[in-house]
């Protein structure tokens, strides 16, 4: 099988990529287990696609072999699209997904329900051996709550519940957010551009 080098060192999420890859006779590997070793990849794109690209172009010049990478994040509509790129470290440098979600509470107190609309947002770029790029876009719209629901997830899952249901991500539980979620669409999105490529 192929190996593909993933510009991360994720596992859930490495596994969560193989499941797809798999079927086109892809086996995703960790950039360390390919012998990689890169410090922090600075991403300093202003969008979503840039700095997924940027990550995976990184581990492409080194290796000029097949990479893959993502890059994820929280868009709020009242927000201007806020925290965007920048949803890791919405709260600061030295912050954590609490104190995150305890700004994008606080920014939002007293908006009404219909103005709290959001979306979450993966983009997957691959760039194949030969050097073509491509890109996978998923998104899962839905709304920010007034107050954290679950304890379930990790980063903004507690305040975000998605359209058409009514519990947040993290009362949802792992298999239902994944079923649903912004990086299951994109991987979604991706299996549809391989097949068209007939890899």
């Amino acid at each position: 099988m192929e190996k593909i080098i993933a510009a991360s060192g994720n596992k859930d999420k490495i596994k969560e990529i193989e499941a797809i890859t798999r079927r086109f006779g892809m086996v995703v590997v960790s950039m360390k287990e390919a012998g990689i070793l890169v410090d922090d990849i600075e991403e300093n794109g202003t969008t979503f696609e840039e700095n997924s690209y940027i990550k995976a172009k990184t581990i492409w010049d080194i290796s000029h072999k097949t990479t893959i990478a993502d890059d994820s994040g929280l868009e709020v509509d009242y927000l201007d699209g806020a925290p965007g790129i920048y949803s890791a470290r919405f709260a600061g440098e030295d912050c954590n997904y609490t104190r995150n979600n305890e700004k994008l509470l606080g920014l939002l107190e007293g908006v009404p329900c219909d103005e709290r609309t959001a979306r979450f947002v993966t983009v997957i770029t691959m760039i194949l051996e030969d050097g073509e790029v491509i890109v996978a876009r998923g998104e899962c719209p839905g709304h920010i709550a007034e107050d954290f629901l679950g304890e379930g997830g990790f980063g903004y899952d507690p305040v975000f519940v998605p359209e058409g249901y009514s519990e947040s991500f993290a009362q949802m539980g792992t298999d239902a957010k994944n079923r649903i979620g912004h990086r299951a669409r994109a991987l979604e999105k991706l299996t549809e551009l391989l097949t068209e490529r007939g890899l």
